[in-house]
C-alpha cells in the first residue's frame, strides 16, 4: 500500500509563497460549432476563485482545456486536445471525452448476459473499445448548469438507445463536472436503464503537466499491488500479477520514462503500458488512485475515485500525425490517461467485479482530481 504521508511532499499553490488574488469564480456558456448530426454544441467554461478554469463542451462531454498554476504561479493547460470542434470530429483519440457505454475493451464485441449473446461493434482490431464506432464521445449531451456550494458545475446528460452499438437497454447518462474552489474537479456519474446492460464510463483525459514536451519525465505513483494482465490483443487473461519486481510496480513514485522500454511481456504487449492497475481499497468510497508530479512546473495531480481500477496508459499510439492546439504536434508520449474504471473485459470474467446496471438500480461513480504543487 502507498504512505498517504507522501501527499504532505505537496502543497497547495497559495502556501508555497505565491500570492494568490482572490477572483470571482465564473461561469460562461458560448457556441462552440455544430456536429455531424445537425445539433449545436455549446462551450462551457467554468472558473474557480483561484483563477483555475476548464472548458467542457457538450459534444462528448470533452473537457477540451484545464489550466492550473505551476510552482510561479503561471496557468497551463494540462491536457491534450484541439483548438475547435472540428479536430474532434474529424481525428480524436479520445481526448478528454467521456467514454461509454463501455469504457477499454471486450473481447471480440461479444458477451452473455442473462443466456441471451450479444455482439457489439468492433473498432479495435478484433474487438470492442469505448463503446463502439459512435461511443458516448462522439454524441450530443444535454448541459444543465447550476452554482455548487463549493464552485461551479454543469450536467451532461445523454439517453442511449437501446441497442445503440449492440447494447441492451435504453440508458440514461448524466456526467457532472465541478470545478471547486479548492482546485479539485469533481467527476460524478449516474445512470439507470430499463433493461440489464454492461455499463463502466471513464473520463479519458490525456495530462501532460508540464504542458508541452513529452510525459517520460513525470514522476508516477499508483496505489496497486496488481494488475489484470493482458494477451496480445490487450484483452485480460483473467488473472491477476502482482507488481512486485516488475516494471509496473508504481508503488513508490517512478518516472514514467525509467522502466518503459524493459523486456518485459506485458510492456511489449502494450507498446508501453496499457493496462488496468487494481487499486488496493479497504472500503467502497474513495480511495487513493494515483499521485503524478511534472518536476519542472511542480504540478501535481492526486486522483481518488470510487471505482476499482484505473487504466494507465502512456500515450503509446501517439505518432506525430495529430496537430493540435496552436499547432502543436503530438508526438509520441506527448500525454497519458490515468482512467478510473472497471476492468477491462468484465462481462466475460466472473471473477472481476460486476458491471452490469440492473433495472430498478442507479449506477453511480466519482472521482476526484486534486491540483496541488510541489515543495
Amino acid at each position: 500500500m502507498i504512505a498517504i504521508a507522501m501527499l504532505a511532499a505537496v502543497h497547495t499553490v497559495a502556501c508555497h509563497g505565491v500570492e494568490q488574488q482572490p477572483k470571482a469564480a465564473n461561469m460562461t456558456i458560448e457556441p462552440f460549432g455544430t456536429a455531424p448530426d445537425g445539433n449545436a454544441v455549446q462551450l462551457i467554461t467554468l472558473t474557480n476563485v483561484k483563477g483555475i478554469e476548464m472548458r467542457v463542451m457538450t459534444y462528448g462531454a470533452i473537457i477540451v482545456s484545464l489550466k492550473v498554476p505551476d510552482k510561479t504561479g503561471a496557468l497551463g493547460d494540462v491536457v491534450l486536445g484541439y483548438d475547435s470542434l472540428a479536430g474532434y470530429v474529424k481525428s480524436s483519440p479520445y481526448f478528454g471525452a467521456v467514454v461509454g457505454r463501455y469504457g477499454n475493451r471486450i473481447a471480440k464485441g461479444k458477451f452473455t448476459l442473462d443466456g441471451k449473446p450479444y455482439t457489439l461493434a468492433v473498432n479495435n482490431g478484433p474487438n470492442a473499445l469505448h463503446g463502439g464506432i459512435k461511443g458516448f464521445d462522439k454524441v450530443v449531451w444535454k448541459p444543465d448548469t447550476s452554482h455548487a456550494a463549493d464552485g461551479q458545475s454543469v450536467s451532461l446528460q445523454y439517453v442511449s438507445k437501446d441497442g445503440e452499438e449492440g447494447y441492451p437497454g435504453t440508458l440514461s447518462v448524466t456526467v457532472t463536472y465541478t470545478l471547486t474552489d479548492s482546485n479539485e474537479v469533481h467527476i460524478a456519474y449516474e445512470a439507470k436503464s430499463d433493461k440489464a446492460t454492461p455499463l463502466n464510463i471513464t473520463q479519458h483525459s490525456y495530462f501532460n503537466l508540464a504542458g508541452a514536451g513529452d510525459i517520460l519525465d513525470h514522476q508516477l505513483t499508483i496505489n496497486a499491488d496488481n494488475i489484470t494482465p493482458v494477451d496480445s490483443t490487450l484483452i485480460p487473461t483473467g488473472e491477476l500479477m502482482s507488481v512486485k519486481g516488475t516494471p509496473f510496480d508504481f508503488t513508490s513514485p517512478h518516472a514514467i520514462g525509467e522502466r518503459i522500454n524493459t523486456d518485459h511481456p506485458q510492456i511489449k504487449y502494450g507498446l508501453g503500458y496499457d493496462h488496468n492497475f487494481v487499486l488496493n481499497r479497504l472500503d467502497t468510497g474513495l480511495v487513493l488512485a494515483a499521485v503524478l508530479t511534472e518536476p519542472t512546473s511542480g504540478r501535481t495531480l492526486e486522483m481518488r475515485t470510487t471505482e476499482p481500477g484505473v487504466q494507465f496508459y502512456s500515450g503509446n499510439f501517439l505518432d506525430g500525425t495529430l496537430t493540435g492546439k496552436g499547432g502543436t504536434v503530438y508526438q509520441h508520449r506527448t500525454g497519458m490517461c490515468l482512467e478510473t474504471q472497471h476492468y477491462p473485459d468484465s462481462p466475460n470474467h466472473l471473477s472481476f467485479p460486476s458491471t452490469i446496471l440492473k433495472p430498478g438500480d442507479t449506477y453511480r461513480s466519482q472521482t476526484v482530481w486534486t491540483f496541488r504543487v510541489a515543495k
